[in-house]
């Protein structure tokens, strides 16, 4: 009994005390919280920022590093700015006098220049009343009694840091690079069944495929965590019992070190620390990974690999490496590369294989390397040969999960133009980094180290001064760099390897000193309409404000003397035109994503940058494929550029032939969005049974091709349309979905057509689609 009495009289004690000190732990508590109403920040203002109380993560803007007038609303180490641990807007980075706020309305909200909303939370009916960065990374906003009504850690981008814990399901999605922090290709996936999974495209389209690593702890009906605890253990837990743990014997988390764990662009989740004292741009130490080889975790089946079609991974002082084609790829046509084979090479790859791409395997006694190689060489199909002593592979673009390793008993050799081969993206950045420093050793030694200092500064201020050269001007505010002609000349070799021809002008291919690890695509524009001249730099600055993981991306111009140039990205898969109607063309399952990218990217334009822009070009030859084959958009907001009568280039005298052009540019009607709808849907029908409408039309049929499926739709004979298709033929659910959109969009009433984020939906399966009406017979215009 007295026992019993100590100790009611030692919690009346205890709770006495903490009624005492409940003021005091309100105030700390209120100190924390230091993000009140109409509390607000701005892009564009480096010192816009809010801290955690222990200064360790920040919270606000931080910009693009491949374009510094682009925007991330974000968290980031204070110390180690570069390193951003979550972000708002990945997809969608805002411009120069963009805000975050906390509205007197009860909203955090991101506001774009022009106030419109970009990101909102809470999304529900609670009523924030103060948000606050805390010392663990995580930033949560708060209601009128304290309670977290939303917080960052809820919401994971690529990373999780200790003390944040993932229930199901939850995902961490990789970037598209190391500094591209759009989706990714990989993800990290908690399921709902338990199991914890990495999944390689696992947020494509919001479709999960292609698991290659997983702790296989499926278990119905159990309650699943992800948890990063204190002490720098990376375990699953079901309830309170760990059934996996990621990290085996690690210490506590030292308190001279950051940590953190993140889902790489390359497809591996590591475990990371970095010192404290460390005053220098060092690097994040990798503490544990999975898998250890993400080259060969890759299953040979995928579609196209870790690095993407067309190219190789491998490991190289543990840390997965990429090769790409350093040439242009064999076309089968009369004026390609590959028909003078006195112009080919192969190039011998020993431990290397692209497993599912083969379309024919001699085998024998006869065969031999040598032989392997000459049957390719005699092939144009053939871009690969891979020999295992016995049997030869012949292999064809595109070219599917290409690996090497040691474990891979196989000699690879690749068809390429003389002088030519496959390039290390780090080699290549390695190579110039060297040359670029023997150089400058070499200068120093040859003579005075002071006076060589004079005179290169001498002889930079008076190019500057002269000639403007390599310099880096706003157009517009926008960051897109000034070229001089003389530099675009040089790095292109003369304007000597030709890309293409189009209405605006030819393409070059060309390798920029200012960024030696990517090439470019340097175009010149020929036929400026009158107006045009003093239009340029107005539309380099509207194209320099877009940024679209579907949009081609501007990286320059030139605008000296006569001379109009435009500097892009260059898209190593050629145009969708080579790729549709080639010999090699995309599965169904990959040409229905390609379509549904080129719609998002048309909705871009049309809804969501700051300046809406009309394509009015839309075609397969201004579609692009970049080295995963995601379609990028080229040539917006140069229509005004173009000369008026190059608006009616695509019409023929051939029945029902109009191409890509919607009805009202031959009625003089005026010109909306619609337009772009129309050559989108005529385009889609071309993607659907990979046949261009012009060459369809301009043969021995009687009928155009948009007149052909709508006949084939009504008659319920799809099939006809993917005759030699038979992943579309046990799809015909989406064909006919796919089919009933591009119908829709081709209708000749602009009013008619849907708009490109109803087409979007349409096409992702978020909206029914309804049985569209005849599109009209074009006969009469």
């Amino acid at each position: 009994m007295a026992s019993f009495n100590l100790h009611y009289l030692y919690s009346l004690s205890l709770l006495l005390l903490l009624l005492l000190l409940l003021p005091f732990l309100s105030t700390v508590f209120s100190l924390n919280c230091m993000i009140n109403f109409n509390a607000s920040l701005s892009s564009g203002d480096a010192n816009s920022y809010w801290l955690s109380p222990n200064e360790e993560f920040a919270f606000g803007f931080r910009s693009l590093p491949s374009n510094k007038n682009l925007f991330l609303l974000a968290i980031w180490f204070h110390k180690i700015p570069d390193t951003i641990v979550w972000s708002a807007n990945p997809n969608s980075p805002v411009l120069p006098g963009s805000t975050v706020q906390l509205t007197s309305e009860g909203k955090f909200e991101l506001l774009n220049p022009n106030n419109s909303k970009v990101w909102v939370r809470p999304t529900n009916q609670a009523k924030p009343i103060c948000g606050a960065m805390n010392d663990n990374g995580n930033f949560v906003v708060l209601d009128e009694a304290n309670n977290v009504i939303w917080q960052s850690f809820q919401e994971p981008t690529d990373t999780i840091l200790p003390g944040q814990s993932l229930g199901t399901p939850s995902t961490l999605t990789s970037r598209l690079a190391p500094d591209d922090y759009r989706d990714g290709h990989f993800g990290l996936v908690l399921q709902e069944d338990g199991n914890l999974v990495l999944y390689y495209n696992a947020k494509v389209n919001g479709t999960i495929a292609l698991p290659y690593w997983a702790t296989e702890t499926i278990k119905n009906n159990a309650s699943y965590n992800f948890v990063y605890d204190v002490n720098g253990h990376i375990f699953l837990q079901d309830g309170v019992k760990i059934i996996y743990r990621f990290t085996e014997n690690v210490a506590g988390l030292s308190q001279d070190f950051y940590h953190m764990a993140r889902m790489d662009f390359n497809g591996i989740f590591a475990q990371y620390r970095y010192p404290k004292s460390c005053n220098c741009n060092g690097n994040w130490s990798v503490v544990h990974k999975i898998p250890t080889d993400i080259c060969m975790a890759i299953s040979p089946e995928s579609s196209s690999g870790v690095c993407g079609f067309n190219s190789y991974s491998f490991i190289i002082n543990g840390e997965p490496d990429y090769c790409r084609p350093n040439f242009q790829l064999p076309s089968c046509q009369p004026e390609g590369w590959e028909a003078n084979q006195e112009l080919v090479n192969f190039i011998q790859y020993d431990n290397m294989d692209w497993s599912p791409s083969n379309y024919d395997a001699p085998a024998g006694s006869s065969v031999d390397s040598h032989t392997c190689k000459q049957l390719c060489l005699n092939d144009c199909l053939c871009a690969v040969a891979v020999f295992d002593g016995k049997r030869c592979w012949k292999k064809k673009y595109p070219l599917s999960n290409g690996r090497q390793s040691s474990s891979l008993n196989k000699t690879t050799f690749v068809k390429v133009p003389m002088k030519e081969a496959f390039v290390s993206v780090k080699e290549r950045c390695k190579n110039h980094d060297k040359s670029t420093l023997l150089l400058v050793i070499s200068v120093l030694l040859g003579s005075s180290v002071f006076l060589n200092f004079l005179l290169i500064l001498a002889v930079f201020l008076y190019n500057k001064k002269l000639f403007n050269f390599s310099s880096v001007s706003s157009v517009s505010e926008v960051n897109v760099k000034r070229y001089s002609y003389k530099e675009l000349e040089e790095e292109t070799g003369g304007f000597e390897q030709i890309l293409g021809k189009g209405a605006f002008g030819t393409v070059y291919k060309g390798v920029l000193a200012s960024d030696p690890r990517r090439f470019a695509a340097v175009k010149k524009l020929d036929k400026l309409a009158q107006e045009g001249e003093k239009e340029f730099k107005t539309e380099v600055s509207v194209i320099g404000q877009t940024h679209h993981k579907n949009l081609v991306r501007l990286l320059g111009y030139c605008d000296e003397d006569e001379h109009r140039l435009l500097v892009y990205e260059y898209m190593s898969n050629g145009s969708l035109a080579s790729c549709l109607f080639g010999i090699t063309r995309p599965d169904w399952n990959q040409r229905v994503q390609i379509a549904v990218g080129i719609a998002r990217g048309l909705m871009y334009l049309h809804e969501e940058c700051s300046s809406q822009i009309i394509h009015c070009d839309i075609k397969p030859q201004n579609i692009l494929l970049d080295e995963f084959f995601t379609p990028r958009i080229a040539d917006f907001g140069l229509a005004k550029l173009l000369l008026a009568e190059q608006t009616l280039a695509a019409r023929t005298n051939i029945r029902g032939t109009v191409g890509y052009f919607a009805p009202e540019w031959f009625k003089k009607a005026s010109i909306t969005v619609k337009v772009d709808v129309y050559s989108f849907g005529v385009m889609l029908l071309e993607i659907i049974c990979c046949k261009s409408s012009v060459v369809f039309g301009s043969g021995d049929q009687e009928e155009a091709l948009i007149d052909w499926i709508y006949e084939c739709y009504c008659k319920k004979k799809l099939n006809k349309l993917v005759e030699n298709d038979e992943e579309a033929k046990n799809d015909m659910k989406r064909l006919e979905r796919v089919v009933m959109v591009a119908i829709w969009c081709i209708q000749e009433n602009p009013s008619q057509r849907p708009s490109m984020k109803k087409v979007t939906q349409m096409l992702e399966g978020v909206t029914l689609v309804s049985v569209p009406p005849s599109p009209s017979s074009f006969s009469s215009i």
